[in-house]
């Protein structure tokens, strides 16, 4: 008999077997657990994204004034702010929403008691058309804050309308006459989108240490899988090393009868 046929042979030994079903459940719970803590971790960031833009909309100046750089706790933040649309407008090409690709429509508003605007996504279209009326006068309009995008900016003619390939504030100021906000808001009052569709803006931004003791947990419980293979390889070569041992203790010093008989 060979060796190789017989390291395989004691390694499917019953002490050896019976080790490896206990690893393997072992391991199997442990990582299912692990599983389940990032399901836990997933659902408390999406809880805390969903509580974020539910929030009460505060008002525009509470948070954020012009000339002042756009903070990650200002992102998704839910603000009110009164003002007037200064008359330009644009579409910004490549915004999906529901599946779909779409436009949406950008408008500068002359937030009231300030000497800049802010740019303000009223709505969005599946298609280029001409630009909505403007509302007139002074409107109050509810909003979630976004942080200027940093794509590349271009932008082309389409059946007079000008159609851009992203809300890049730095980019617009070059086309305005009036300085505005670094960052932009996605509208939620139905009456300013005339009609389109609300944007959908990016998700939520959360800190990653939000659901923090879950994520460890998780982690943990994949140690303790890695532990497991490892007392499983431990233990499991200590058995066979064992079994080897005392197999040659009892073949003696001339060897097994087997061994005999091969060399017979």
């Amino acid at each position: 008999m060979s060796s190789s046929s017989s390291s395989a042979r004691d390694w499917l030994r019953p002490g050896v077997a019976a080790l490896t079903l206990v690893a393997v459940a072992a391991l199997v719970f442990c990582v299912l657990m692990g599983r389940w803590q990032i399901g836990v971790y997933t659902a408390e960031q999406d809880d805390a994204r969903a509580e974020r833009q539910a929030a009460a909309a505060v008002p525009l100046g509470e948070l954020w004034q012009p000339g002042e750089a756009f903070h990650d706790d200002l992102a998704d933040r839910s603000v009110s702010v009164t003002g007037r649309f200064a008359g330009d407008q644009w579409w910004v090409e490549g915004k999906g929403q529901d599946g779909r690709e779409g436009l949406w429509l950008l408008a500068t508003l002359q937030v009231q008691g300030q000497d800049a605007a802010l740019a303000v996504v009223r709505g969005w279209s599946p298609e280029v058309a001409p630009y909505p009326a403007l509302p007139a006068g002074d409107v109050t309009l509810e909003a979630l804050l976004e942080p200027s995008d940093s794509t590349e900016y271009a932008e082309r003619e389409v059946d007079g309308t000008t159609v851009i390939a992203s809300v890049r504030v730095a980019a617009l100021l070059n086309e305005l006459d009036y300085p505005l906000y670094s960052g932009y808001a996605l509208n939620r009052t139905p009456a300013v989108a005339a009609g389109l569709d609300l944007a959908e803006g990016p998700d939520a931004e959360v800190s990653w240490t939000t659901g923090l003791q879950n994520l460890s947990y998780a982690w943990q419980w994949w140690a303790f899988a890695a532990f497991v293979i490892f007392m499983w390889w431990r233990m499991s070569h200590d058995v066979v090393a064992s079994h080897r041992a005392r197999s040659e203790t009892e073949s003696g010093p001339t060897g097994s009868a087997e061994q005999r008989e091969v060399v017979a």
